[in-house]
């Protein structure tokens, strides 16, 4: 069941509102889901390798403060 403006809840939501309208974080998505598409990998990989990539960086929060996950990247990987 879907709470916050169509997602499980504000953390998957906001997530998905940083990673779909920052040019950075959408191609760091996009690149992830590609890969993991040629090397016939699911989406799951996909947000594990992104997760990965923005901890790499230093980077564990959106700047409004919600935690990136697994769950929450994989939710804002919909539809690429």
């Amino acid at each position: 069941m879907t709470k916050y403006n169509g997602h499980k809840n504000w953390n998957h939501w906001n997530v998905a509102l940083w990673i779909n309208n920052d040019q950075k974080l959408y191609e760091m998505a996009r690149d992830c889901v590609m890969h993991a598409r040629n090397v016939k990998a699911s989406k799951k990989i996909a947000a594990l390798m992104m997760l990965n990539r923005l901890e790499d960086q230093g980077i564990t929060r959106t700047a409004d403060g919600a935690p990136y996950s697994v769950s929450s990247i994989l939710a804002a990987m919909v539809g690429m």
